[in-house]
């Protein structure tokens, strides 16, 4: 079969796919843009962020498959696939630690303002007594918007931090997340009221577009902690930062509205200038060797079974 790379992959899952017969062309730099032309006759096409709009599939000819090397497929128009008979597959949970390590990262950073301390240090500034300030994440309460794979991951790590996890539960899943020992609050802005940390693990959809707001915002706890490590369009930026300033509310974002492409080298970041207790990181979530060799296993699994079977493991269409 013919295989289009068009992200990065790595090299070793890279030559396995060659060692199985299989016909690659790996070009990491393509986007959006300069996919349809490269798509050709290709197959298969693997992604990770590249977008994959209408036009991408109309150009490739004979494709029957697009892989999404990870979980979400927000970035692909899968409803588009559908209609010209092209599967869209995906690797859940192969990224769901990785994400979860991050989040509870940006959680620590925030309460300790580590990233403050390091670029008061490198100035050659000593200040214990501010950067002493801090509330500590021991009996706080962690509300989880998005108990999925990676939401469960991170209720396991809050839950090893002494932390009181609370999941938000729409009341046809409530019983669901309390057996998963996980505290269930079936009102979002109540549990946004009670929660000293919040952090979000949903895709982007219709349902969700926007869903952090002013309105959420407003009723969170001034001075509390929200992470956002799934979808950019998730959260309104402006409200976000207007929070930030007004509430004291820390924020811990991995995605953002209007993000870069992957291959880009600069980011238009001022919509958060001035805003200080924002950390921020360049969408790494799922970034490390770890879990990048499991997406890359899974993509192989998805293309041997299609190869052997013609059946699609983890078809989202």
């Amino acid at each position: 079969m013919k295989i289009l790379i068009a992200d990065k992959f790595p090299a070793h899952w890279t030559q396995v796919l060659a060692e199985q017969g299989h016909s690659i062309t790996s070009e990491p730099s393509l986007d959006e843009n300069t996919l349809p032309a490269a798509i050709k006759d290709h197959e298969i096409l693997i992604v990770r962020s590249t977008k994959v709009p209408a036009a991408v599939i109309d150009a490739g000819t004979n494709l029957k498959l697009i892989i999404r090397a990870g979980a979400g497929t927000n970035t692909i128009d899968v409803k588009h696939a559908a209609e010209k008979n092209v599967a869209v597959c995906n690797c859940p949970g192969t990224n769901s630690i990785a994400v979860a390590e991050l989040t509870m990262g940006l959680v620590l950073a925030l309460d300790r303002h580590i990233c403050h301390n390091t670029q008061d240090l490198r100035k050659g500034v000593w200040n214990k007594g501010e950067y002493g300030k801090a509330k500590g994440i021991f009996g706080r309460t962690i509300g989880i918007i998005g108990l999925g794979a990676i939401g469960q991951e991170v209720a396991k790590r809050a839950a090893a931090f002494g932390m009181k996890v609370v999941g938000y539960a729409p009341a046809a899943r409530a019983e669901k997340v309390r057996a998963l020992g996980i505290t269930a609050q079936e009102d979002l802005y109540k549990l946004a009221a009670e929660a000293d940390v919040i952090t979000v693990h949903l895709p982007e959809n219709p349902e969700t577009k926007a869903m952090f707001n002013k309105a959420f915002f407003d009723r969170m706890k001034d001075g509390a902690i929200f992470v956002n490590a799934a979808r950019g369009g998730l959260v309104v930026t402006k409200d976000l930062v207007e929070a930030v300033k007004n509430k004291g509310i820390k924020a811990g974002l991995d995605v953002y509205e209007n993000e870069p492409k992957a291959t880009d080298k600069t980011f238009d970041y001022s919509p958060f200038t001035g805003a200080e207790n924002i950390y921020g990181t360049h969408h790494i979530g799922a970034s490390t060797d770890q879990a990048q060799d499991a997406v890359a296993e899974c993509t192989v699994k998805i293309i041997a079974e299609y190869a052997a079977s013609g059946k699609f493991l983890h078809k989202v269409n």
